[in-house]
């Protein structure tokens, strides 16, 4: 069965066919749920917020993408719900403060892997982890993350900027930088 028709028969309400659209894609949602929330339960839980959601939420699919991708972003953004709720203490950005300076050199060893960088991310704060998990892994722009973090552009370029200053430290400590 064709995804297409899958997504057709969940908007009328077929049980059988969500079950389906949810076998195929919850594994793929809950690797991306655990990159924001390390954390098994809160990934599950956040999980099936995100396909409830998705499947009250199906007839504004319009396949102008993928649906993986469509369901992705409603996992992202239940993420960073989730995480925006756990944060006790909310700190506001001034923009009139903040000087973003263009630095695009993301220059790594070559022998740097894949988890080495997901490591590092690990200790980074949870405001430059976001953005930079978005960045970077998730390949939004700068823009679309301001939207969905809702934080002004300049504030997401800042944090993106301070962010990889401090990835980049932590992977120089453990020798995986070149240059400066």
């Amino acid at each position: 069965m064709f995804q297409i028709d899958l997504v057709e028969k969940c908007k009328r309400n077929d049980r059988r066919a969500q079950l389906k659209l949810y076998r195929q894609y919850c594994q793929g949602m809950y690797r991306v749920a655990m990159r924001y929330l390390k954390n098994a339960d809160d990934a599950e839980d956040v999980l099936q917020e995100a396909f409830i959601k998705a499947f009250q939420k199906i007839d504004q699919y319009k396949g102008e993408v993928s649906f993986g991708a469509w369901l992705k972003k409603i996992v992202i953004n239940k993420c960073i719900d989730f995480l925006k709720a756990k944060e006790l203490k909310v700190v506001e950005l001034k923009e009139g403060y903040m000087q973003v300076a263009v630095n695009d050199d993301w220059t790594v060893s070559d022998d740097v892997t894949y988890q080495e960088v997901l490591l590092a991310m690990d200790n980074l704060t949870e405001k430059y982890r976001s953005v930079i998990q978005l960045f970077l892994l998730e390949g939004y722009d700068h823009q679309e993350i301001s939207e969905i973090l809702n934080i002004s552009s300049t504030a997401c370029r800042t944090r993106l900027l301070r962010g990889k200053g401090q990835l980049k430290l932590l992977l120089k400590s453990n020798k995986y930088v070149t240059g400066s």
